[in-house]
């Protein structure tokens, strides 16, 4: 639960930027420092500006020369200032000065924090609109270890000063929320865009840690941030840490592979395991340069009406358990996830999908929202370095293991495929496992729920175990017994 601060006076509900600082700043017990680097000092100046900012903060300053900043914080091996290493050394560094300065016996009941960011805005030409990292490290209690809450930002706007007075409304909102929205984590991601819109920003990762966070998932926030409108695509990895995707495909070769994972089969390791191969043969690319994301689309998650959230951590601890990276996006048409991507890289990329989903890229429903239809989509795919990796159907009733030479396309885009498959965009997966092609998610699922036997063969050695260890995807053991 959220804590009680002492000193509190009422305020008006609506929650403006000021009235956030003031309510902050009129509590007696917080008490802390402010270190911004990049875009001035924008955050502590709203702080000054609402008023009895003297009980609050302890400090303000802005290491702005490089030397100088080095001089304090210590040296970055990689040279860079915008990162996040350099966001966690500026809040331990205010964190042990304050613990330092300041005596417990004569401040008992202080609730010590540190706010930090370290950014870069938009530069000169415009090409680049800049980008941060935004931090805060505080208590809910003086004898209590200290939490923190870490996100990245990149900014929208086009004007240097607008920028700077935007990070100034969201480090107000992150401080105001650290200490009176922490019992719920959800509404405090929200509110992160109190008197701002998405068009001024977008927030691509955050991480929560310490002991009132204890048992937040921050695969759920991450959720939260795409569900929100706040981003097009998270990532985190086998260890269930959020990654941010700049970071982790920067001058990559990026080989996706779409599904719904619901539970990872058979199947999708085998269309991940050959695409990847394929993909490793060509010349342009190399493993150690090569990130292969799973990804899950929004769309997917909410496909029965709303997310259920807890069958979206049921799929996320089944891939991190094989080791993998998922992204989720709010990408439904290929074209789009491919030009975000393009965003990081310039390098070869590849999609591994399987037979529905290349029928889909060629309906035309899907580009409706376009004025150049189906073909300007197409433009913006394969403009890129781009092969897709194709899986095949196994068609039941014929016996035909369906491929990219026996499929069938609308009449109308017969002459596109072709054009597209003669083009060398289009790669067969030969060497599948044909005994496994009549594995389906949606039927393993079905088994599992309703507690018949069999599914475990149908999955990855090792994910059955899982299932039951951690009664994923409605899994009973009782259930099971009664079906005896």
């Amino acid at each position: 639960m959220a804590i009680s601060l002492k000193g509190d006076q009422k305020i008006s509900s609506v929650p403006t930027t000021k009235n956030k600082a003031l309510r902050v700043n009129l509590n007696t017990d917080i008490y802390g420092t402010f270190s911004e680097i990049g875009a001035g000092q924008e955050t502590a100046r709203n702080f000054f500006r609402s008023g009895a900012a003297s009980g609050t903060i302890a400090k303000a300053m802005s290491a702005y020369d490089k030397d100088f900043s080095d001089a304090i914080y210590g040296l970055e091996e990689d040279k860079r200032y915008v990162t996040q290493p350099r966001l966690e050394k500026m809040l331990g560094h205010e964190i042990s000065l304050m613990e330092d300065r300041l005596s417990r016996q004569k401040h008992p009941d202080k609730l010590f924090f540190s706010y930090a960011n370290t950014v870069t805005t938009i530069d000169f030409a415009k090409k680049f609109k800049g980008h941060g990292w935004v931090g805060i490290r505080f208590q809910l209690d003086p004898l209590e270890g200290y939490n923190e809450i870490v996100l990245h930002l990149r900014f929208k706007e086009t004007d240097a000063r607008l920028q700077q007075e935007t990070l100034g409304v969201l480090g107000v909102n992150l401080i105001y929320g650290a200490f009176y929205l922490n019992d719920n984590p959800k509404d405090l991601v929200k509110s992160f865009y109190d008197n701002l819109n998405n068009d001024q920003l977008e927030i691509d990762m955050i991480n929560f840690s310490g002991p009132r966070f204890m048992y937040v998932d921050n695969r759920l926030m991450s959720l939260q941030l795409v569900k929100n409108g706040m981003t097009n695509a998270v990532m985190f990895g086998p260890d269930g840490n959020n990654l941010l995707p700049a970071q982790v495909l920067y001058k990559k070769n990026i080989l996706a592979l779409r599904g719904s994972f619901r539970p990872v089969t058979k199947v999708n390791m085998d269309m991940y395991e050959k695409s990847k191969k394929l993909f490793l043969q060509e010349k342009k690319v190399e493993e150690n340069k090569t990130q292969v994301i799973f990804e899950i689309t929004l769309s997917n998650l909410t496909s029965e009406g709303k997310i259920n959230e807890r069958d979206f951590l049921d799929r996320a601890e089944l891939l991190c358990s094989l080791g993998q990276n998922v992204m989720i996006t709010s990408f439904q048409q290929y074209f789009k996830l491919v030009e975000y991507f393009s965003e990081f890289t310039k390098e070869r990329m590849g999609l591994t999908m399987g037979t529905q989903n290349l029928i889909e890229i060629f309906d035309e429903k899907y580009y409706r929202n376009l004025s150049g239809g189906i073909l300007e989509a197409f433009g913006k795919l394969f403009y890129r370095d781009l092969k897709v990796y194709m899986y095949p159907y196994h068609d039941t009733i014929s016996g035909e293991f369906i491929d990219s030479e026996s499929l069938k396309v609308h009449p109308r885009m017969k002459e596109l495929y072709k054009f597209f498959k003669n083009n060398g965009r289009l790669v067969n997966i030969d060497d599948f496992n044909k005994g496994i092609l009549d594995i389906f998610s949606r039927k393993v699922l079905k088994m599992i729920l309703n507690g018949e036997k069999g599914w475990e063969e149908m999955l990855p050695e090792g994910i059955s175990d899982t299932i039951k260890q951690k009664r994923l995807f409605g899994y009973s053991s009782s259930r099971i017994k009664n079906k005896k």
